[in-house]
């Protein structure tokens, strides 16, 4: 989730299920050029930013091919001032929501869960490094002393899946935005710390209604913190993560205004092999789709199957890739938050046909009820 989502940076707040918000102007940190980045610490949780959250998403296949694609996201939110009659375990104001999904590509089935909780209410996150927890799921970094690290994700998905990952980066993290600070708009509130393993690789099982699967397979997670995302005339946003098989890999996000044009602070940023980032402005890659799709749950519309254009920076040449779902129902219906989504698996494809990556596209805002949870 980049922004968003974010990647998201998707973010879907807690205020209208547990309760009143601050104004970020009034309490909270701003994301701001100078902030000193220190791990493991800011792996972990940022209560002094108003929205925080941690995505995951990737694609896994079992030992005889049958494919699956998922995604985990764990959202901490503040949720305003605090009452002196609240109880002791609740007077810290911090909200917790979590999606978990699963895509089986063979069936077409997509298995989803949502949770909302408050901390001292079965969900916490901490703050001198990565755990984060929603009742039993579970995100958390494994450190190794001098060897790579890992992250292990522990989740359920109601009573048809089990599902057990260890995570273990094959690049180094990067941190995307000028001097540390992703802008989402000229607003100088509307910008986030934007944490991301763009390559993780993945082994571990999958019980999936009764049937227990060794998985492995590959994965994405952004983490990012911040007080506002969306400036005052932004209604959403696109966003995709794309590995290419070459190992290189590409982040991007189309904010959208309120007349539906593409807002001046989108943006690419490809990521080279050895980790090096180039980032593109909107104006210099452009991103339609081929075809929509309507929710039968939301009746929300999304365009799918995307056309990207861009140039390559290693080759000096435009390039085309189509973005295509495995399966057109991939929303997040949001009946918690009251924000949908959709978060899909795709193949990635050049312009002669040939499959050459696989990516995550998020799309938010098309339901019309995201921009006032985002300012």
């Amino acid at each position: 989730m980049v922004i968003p989502s974010r990647r998201k940076c998707l973010t879907l707040l807690l205020g209208a299920a547990l309760g009143p918000r601050l104004p970020a102007s009034a309490a909270y940190r701003k994301a701001q050029a100078g902030y000193e980045f220190s791990f493991p610490r800011d792996h972990g949780s940022h209560p002094d930013f108003q929205i925080e959250w941690w995505y995951l998403t990737g694609h896994l296949w079992t030992t005889t091919g049958r494919r699956f694609g998922f995604l985990a996201t764990f959202f901490r939110s503040a949720i305003g001032e605090v009452s002196e009659q609240d109880l002791p375990l609740f007077r810290n104001g911090q909200g917790f929501l979590a999606h978990i999904g699963l895509l089986d590509a063979t069936t077409g089935t997509f298995h989803v869960e949502e949770r909302i909780n408050r901390a001292g209410w079965d969900a916490s996150a901490a703050e001198d490094d990565l755990v984060v927890r929603n009742g039993n799921w579970r995100l958390y970094r494994e450190p190794q002393g001098d060897q790579t690290e890992r992250l292990r994700l522990r989740t359920s998905i109601l009573a048809d899946a089990l599902i057990d990952l260890t995570l273990v980066p094959t690049k180094p993290k990067v941190i995307f935005g000028k001097d540390g600070v992703s802008k989402k708009s000229a607003t100088s509130d509307s910008a986030s710390h934007y944490i991301t393993f763009t390559r993780l690789q993945v082994d571990g099982t999958l019980q999936l209604l009764g049937e227990t699967h060794r998985v492995e397979g590959q994965a994405w997670m952004d983490h990012e913190f911040s007080s506002s995302q969306l400036g005052p005339n932004q209604t959403g946003w696109d966003w995709a993560s794309i590995q290419l098989d070459d190992g290189r890999e590409l982040m991007l996000y189309q904010l959208r205004q309120a007349n539906n044009q593409s807002d001046p602070f989108s943006k690419l940023t490809w990521i080279s092999r050895e980790g090096a980032l180039t980032e593109l402005k909107s104006g210099q890659w452009t991103w339609s789709a081929r075809r929509q799709w309507t929710s039968p749950e939301t009746k929300a519309t999304y365009p799918i199957d995307f056309d990207l254009e861009t140039q390559d920076p290693e080759l000096g040449a435009t390039l085309q890739l189509r973005l295509k779902p495995l399966q057109e129902a991939q929303e997040v219906i949001g009946k918690l938050d009251n924000v949908a989504y959709w978060e899909g698996a795709c193949d990635v494809y050049d312009q002669g046909g040939q499959r050459v990556g696989r990516a995550y596209v998020e799309l938010t805002g098309y339901d019309g009820r995201l921009s006032a949870r985002l300012r």
